[in-house]
């Protein structure tokens, strides 16, 4: 009671207003942050119907055409190709069974190579992180955007399993415009279910991760077919979680 009397009473100086606004957000943080906490707690048992990520390619989609709407069909882990489920971790995360989230030498990797070229070319985020941006940040960097993409990613892997985390992940990524998730991709591009994706067809949904909406207007390039090929070639040494 006495808090909330401190809080409603009208500050005597300028240090009292900055105690107060610096309580609110603090605790803000913390009310968002059990938000979170909750929605992973619920995602052990159901699934999402949604994300942050489509949620905002939506709105873009729709501002075009007030019609549009997204092609996204969830299907359980059973029901997805093992072939894009190596396909996906051989190019996305190689070592996403032994980590706890974090790469951290596929991070330094990275950073090196960023550091060479000048400008941002190679990531270095796991399949968690990738996850962890897609349920719940939209695609404006701010500041503090990496510090809740770390703090999301912890609570993934500390309440889901890993093959939890990849059946989400599979359910929920991007795969060309208004295209979400492996059964939607394997209808668009290869009139197909997910269940029956070939190697190769695997390998191609997987080269295209990095750049989806470009490959689904340009899906014949020399280094799609050569990314393909790599990729496909990785998919028998790909261990499932």
């Amino acid at each position: 009671m006495a808090l909330k009397t401190w809080f409603f009473t009208k500050p005597s100086s300028k240090r009292g207003y900055l105690t107060r606004a610096l309580v609110a957000f603090s605790v803000f943080i913390v009310v968002y942050q059990l938000w979170i906490f909750l929605h992973i707690c619920w995602w052990v048992k159901f699934n999402p119907h949604s994300s942050a990520f489509m949620e905002d390619r939506l709105a873009i989609l729709q501002d075009e055409n007030p019609h549009a709407e997204l092609r996204h069909k969830w299907v359980d882990y059973s029901k997805i190709s093992n072939n894009l489920k190596r396909a996906v971790i051989a190019s996305e995360d190689a070592k996403f069974n032994d980590h706890e989230g974090f790469d951290w030498e596929g991070i330094q990797k990275a950073y090196e190579k960023n550091l060479k070229k000048g400008k941002l070319v190679a990531g270095g985020s796991t399949i968690s992180q990738q996850l962890a941006k897609n349920l719940f940040l939209s695609s404006k960097r701010t500041p503090w955007r990496k510090g809740e993409e770390a703090v999301i990613t912890v609570m993934l892997e500390k309440l889901l399993s890993k093959r939890r985390i990849l059946e989400i992940y599979l359910n929920s990524i991007e795969w060309g415009t208004g295209i979400f998730g492996a059964e939607a991709a394997a209808g668009h591009y290869f009139k197909t279910s997910a269940a029956n994706l070939s190697s190769n067809q695997a390998a191609k949904l997987a080269a295209m991760i990095p750049n989806p909406r470009y490959y689904d207007a340009h899906k014949s390039t020399g280094y799609l077919s050569r990314r393909t090929a790599t990729i496909q070639a990785r998919i028998p040494s790909a261990e499932l979680p």
